[in-house]
């Protein structure tokens, strides 16, 4: 394709055209989940959109000139806590949660990046670039910890503007008395008796949080590369961190070109949150829903801009979806499509315009063309739609739900109890045991109603 890709690059706000350091070798990093539980919906998001990011690239420099590399974060305080409340050891857990990690991807459609790295098959990279900043005079140690010194750095927070007087500490990082500095964010850390530690040379521990993708990133992209990607929330501090010691410890003015921000996924327009009682697991839709139905809703915004989860989304989803299977046709060749469908996706990702592009592509296709067919098959598997046979799509159209009204009603009452003793844990497998069972229910303005798949 002849056509320029333009992204919106969160490093200064504006949308511009992509300019790849090597036409022959794209580089793209994205930050992927910790695993200590299984994916929410709002992981989904930047799932579903790096994906086509990754499609579009492909399809513009080669299948064999695109390298995206996404994370797995497997140890993490989050994970150690984890364990320790499920009674599991922790590589048990790590393990689990990246298996339902990788089925949810499979489920929402998503392509196999070209590399997954685990951050503890990476600590001596970690090690060695602590030493670096240490050597540099970027980081210190204290009471066998690792601190960044911010203030070191001249442009940090350029990424999220925000100004060094006015940071606090960051998610993950416990503001300590071994600190120079509020803001000064941990490199190393040692570790209590029963978790897993490291040996290095400032004792045995565990690396930072915001360390690995700076380590992982060098090691699979090298010291610079096209474009990081990840959800707004870790623009900062994370996303600002790695800025930071990967510029300072690889002295270089800049990680990457570009940066790509996905915008958040919210319920009745408020943020999916554990305090919120609203969240809602990748893996609690897979009975009632067809991948392709969750694909389509994460697409149906564009995105940069927030995207509101509820029942309407998702009947209008799969109402689409079951509509355009009337032009299913088994396709023998890859891509049919025009330049000029593909172009919104070519805009910094314009998923609404492109979706709008389907629609017309199946009206045409309904007169009957075997060609025209063709063409609009081709461009919704372009973006991971109708890639199953009419008779699976049919199959899985048979689910139905067997609860009772009354049954339906009780767990309710039951649930919004859950919430008023914010027993949040109790009120969120109230809702998944129901929405496996076919039920989805929606909370507004203090209310919660019900219907059912």
């Amino acid at each position: 394709m002849n056509k320029d890709i333009f992204l919106t690059n969160s490093y200064g706000g504006k949308k511009v055209k992509f300019q790849p350091i090597d036409e022959n070798n794209i580089k793209m990093y994205v930050c992927g989940p910790t695993v200590y539980d299984d994916p929410h919906i709002g992981n989904a998001r930047p799932l579903v959109v790096f994906d086509l990011l990754f499609k579009v690239l492909k399809c513009k420099y080669g299948n064999d000139k695109v390298s995206y590399v996404r994370n797995i974060t497997d140890i993490d305080d989050k994970i150690i806590q984890s364990a320790k409340d499920k009674q599991i050891s922790i590589k048990d857990l790590t393990t689990k949660i990246n298996n339902n990690f990788q089925e949810d991807c499979r489920y929402l459609i998503c392509e196999k990046p070209s590399f997954q790295p685990k951050a503890t098959e990476n600590i001596k990279e970690m090690i060695e670039m602590i030493r670096i900043l240490v050597e540099k005079g970027f980081a210190y140690e204290s009471e066998n910890h690792v601190y960044f010194e911010v203030n070191k750095f001249k442009n940090y927070g350029k990424l999220s503007n925000k100004k060094i007087d006015d940071l606090i500490s960051g998610s993950r990082v416990e503001v300590s008395s071994n600190k120079k500095n509020s803001e000064d964010f941990v490199l190393w850390k040692p570790s209590n008796q029963d978790e897993p530690s490291w040996t290095s040379p400032w004792g045995k521990g565990r690396p930072g949080w915001h360390l690995e993708c700076s380590a992982m990133s060098k090691k699979y992209l090298g010291d610079k590369f096209d474009i990081h990607g990840g959800g707004r929330d870790l623009l900062f501090p994370h996303h600002d961190n790695e800025i930071a010691q990967s510029c300072c410890a690889n002295g270089t003015e800049t990680l990457s070109n570009y940066w790509v921000h996905n915008g958040f996924i919210t319920q009745s327009n408020e943020k999916m949150s554990k305090s919120q009682g609203n969240i809602l697991k990748i893996r609690d839709f897979k009975k009632n829903f067809n991948g392709q139905v969750l694909r389509l809703a994460l697409m149906s915004a564009h995105y940069r801009q927030p995207l509101d989860w509820n029942d309407k989304l998702l009947e209008e989803s799969y109402k689409t979806i079951d509509k355009w299977y009337n032009s299913y046709i088994e396709l023998d060749q890859s891509k049919l499509i025009s330049d000029d469908d593909l172009y919104p996706l070519y805009d910094d990702l314009n998923t609404p315009k492109y979706i709008a592009n389907l629609h017309k592509l199946y009206e045409k296709s309904q007169s009957g063309n075997v060609e025209d067919k063709k063409v609009f098959v081709s461009a919704c598997n372009f973006v991971g739609l109708l890639t199953e046979t009419k008779e699976e799509w049919n199959d899985f159209k048979k689910n139905k739900s067997t609860l009772s009204k009354e049954l339906v009603e009780s767990k309710i009452k039951e649930r919004n109890k859950a919430r008023d003793d914010k027993n949040y844990e109790l009120a969120d497998k109230i809702r998944n045991e129901l929405l496996e069972k076919g039920v989805q229910i929606e909370d507004k303005n203090g209310k919660t109603s019900w219907k059912f798949k």
